[in-house]
């Protein structure tokens, strides 16, 4: 969430850590989150969509036809249940980078998220440290 009503929704997937950025341009209520993610889902290679958990927002009270279009699962964790999603919170904490509080996420656009994803997916990492490296400027 940056300044009311502007957010992006954070995609991760579990163990490659492969982030994708979608950007939410006008708000949260689930008619204006449903298409975006749902676009930008089937953007992800197959093999890395198997399936969504999401946190118990209303944004996600669609979440029947997100997987009927994209044939992905989608699994809600328990309200105030963070660790449920940790890599996902892991990675929004590095997103605080390129993504200050307080700002009006509105100003970037899809493309400005790309690169952002692009920088932490493509950031050497150590091997044996899980995120070393990833999102550092």
């Amino acid at each position: 969430m940056g300044t009311p009503p502007s957010a992006v929704a954070t995609l991760v997937e579990r163990t490659s850590r492969y982030t994708t950025i979608v950007a939410l341009p006008d708000g949260l209520k689930t008619e204006q989150v449903t298409p975006h993610l749902t676009r930008n889902r089937l953007n992800i290679p197959p093999q890395l969509r198997r399936t969504l958990t999401w946190n118990c927002g209303r944004e996600i009270a669609e979440q029947q036809a997100i997987t009927a279009e994209t044939r992905m699962p989608i699994y809600l964790c328990k309200p105030r249940s963070p660790w449920q999603r940790g890599t996902n919170e892991n990675t929004n904490r590095l997103l605080r980078q390129y993504l200050p509080k307080g700002v009006d996420l509105r100003t970037f656009d899809q493309t400005n998220l790309d690169a952002i994803a692009h920088e932490l997916n493509h950031c050497p990492q150590d091997p044996r440290l899980p995120h070393s490296g990833r999102g550092l400027r």
